[in-house]
């Protein structure tokens, strides 16, 4: 990744930061956005921070511009920005829905619509989704976070058949990591304990992930060694939803 450019959102934190530092020590130049002003940072001149609502489409178009002119080019994008709100189809708020949908999904459109011309100028590039584990399997109350995650499947293949053979795209879908979101899930019940072993029980891995997983299988996905690999939905999960609800591992 040296001198490459890499942009990140939702970058501040959880797995997005994890990803900007490893790009980072890598090598590459790492822009990240997000909407919070806590820059998160680190004073050099390849660690670029911008606050940005990812889901505006202007903000996002300047922030493109400003990335390019300022590295002369841009190689990688993760869009990772991604919010949770509790809730089903009829007690979910139209305005809650929106900002779900917004976030996850219509962000994920509003970057590679602004980035990827910046891709074809200079021959190629990788696009990485991150969406989820929820994607493929749900829970109750979770209505707009997994009809987006599941969308952005849809949209991973669209960008791969659209834009190949010069531009890949890959969908990442962890399962239950140990992230500032999980934590401010597991604030909001009043036995957070409990369901904080809930969500280990449900891996077969015996334990949740880990910021620094995921990036690790988003950096190889975004490497060379992965030139062969487009247009699929990767789980990193410890095995979430591959056993029958009820059944026991053997000791």
């Amino acid at each position: 990744m040296k001198d490459k450019t890499v942009i990140i959102t939702g970058a501040s934190k959880g797995i997005g930061l994890a990803c900007a530092s490893l790009f980072y020590n890598e090598g590459a130049n790492v822009a990240l956005l997000d909407i919070s002003s806590d820059e998160a940072g680190i004073s050099d001149p390849r660690w670029f921070y911008i606050a940005c609502d990812v889901s505006d489409s202007e903000a996002v178009k300047n922030a493109m511009h400003a990335i390019y002119k300022k590295f002369g080019s841009i190689d990688r994008l993760i869009n990772n920005a991604g919010i949770q709100r509790y809730g089903n189809v009829t007690d979910t708020t139209e305005d809650e829905w929106d900002l779900v949908i917004n976030v996850n999904l219509k962000s994920q459109y509003i970057c590679a619509k602004y980035a990827i011309p910046y891709m074809r100028q200079q021959g190629g590039g990788v696009v990485i989704n991150v969406s989820s584990v929820q994607a493929f399997v749900s829970q109750q109350n979770v209505a707009a976070y997994t009809t987006a995650k599941s969308a952005l499947l849809g949209l991973t293949r669209s960008i791969a058949v659209d834009y190949a053979p010069h531009i890949r795209c890959v969908a990442v879908c962890p399962g239950t990591i140990d992230t500032p979101m999980l934590r401010d899930a597991l604030a909001q019940s009043p036995e957070p304990d409990a369901i904080m072993q809930e969500c280990i029980d449900m891996h077969p891995a015996g334990r949740i992930g880990t910021p620094e997983e995921v990036a690790g299988l988003i950096a190889f996905l975004c490497s060379d060694k992965a030139s062969f690999i487009t247009g699929q939905a990767i789980r990193i999960d410890g095995g979430l939803g591959i056993t029958i609800a009820g059944s026991k591992r053997s000791e």
